[in-house]
């Protein structure tokens, strides 16, 4: 089988209805589904003339949903505090750039796989949601959605796919850059979109 990408995974997850007894963080995602699935259905939406206006919004779902901010002050780790407000906006702008495209280019291609909600953990300030993915094949892989609360509404700030850690394999990826080259040579390289989100195998 294919590789499956963590952005295609994170998709086929927010594709799916959220159970009853889901807490207020499985709620936001349930919102979040609703939207994507309006948007995919319109007809006034459809077509290859209709893509561009589609995804754009898309995308407005997508970053009501996710904290980008978060995700890549995250996962550029230790470097984000010696890079100036000016650095890390343009990192921010890249990183988002980066997963959005991901995610778009996979949002597309949902084709009715299951979901399976295992358990909830919910505080105060975070929450995660553990679930399992069961393709058309009968292959499972188990997905948890990390979130935070941000002024009383919870955002995603991280997917981990079958113990993978979608932050922490971009900070992987970003440190090797940086370990032998520029902040400056990471932002190209961003620009070229020359990075991956991690892949569960069968």
């Amino acid at each position: 089988m294919k590789a499956v990408s963590t952005i295609a995974l994170a998709v086929w997850l927010l594709m799916q209805p959220v159970s009853a007894a889901a807490a207020a963080s499985g709620d936001r995602i349930r919102e979040t589904v609703d939207k994507l699935l309006t948007i995919l259905k319109d007809p006034q939406l459809k077509g290859e003339s209709k893509k561009t206006e589609r995804r754009q919004k898309l995308k407005e779902v997508i970053g009501e949903r996710f904290d980008f901010p978060e995700m890549a002050k995250r996962s550029l780790g230790s470097e984000w505090r010696r890079r100036s407000p000016e650095e890390q906006k343009e990192f921010v702008r890249l990183f988002t750039e980066l997963l959005e495209q991901a995610y778009l280019d996979k949002i597309e291609s949902y084709n009715g796989e299951k979901v399976q909600y295992l358990k909830e953990r919910e505080d105060k300030d975070n929450a995660e949601v553990a679930t399992k993915i069961i393709d058309n094949k009968g292959q499972e892989f188990s997905v948890n959605y990390r979130l935070h609360n941000v002024n009383g509404d919870w955002k995603i700030y991280d997917v981990v796919i079958e113990d993978i850690s979608l932050v922490s394999n971009y900070r992987s990826q970003f440190n090797r850059v940086l370990a032998k080259g520029s902040f400056e040579e990471l932002l190209t390289r961003m620009k070229e979109k020359q990075f991956s989100a991690p892949a569960a195998k069968s």
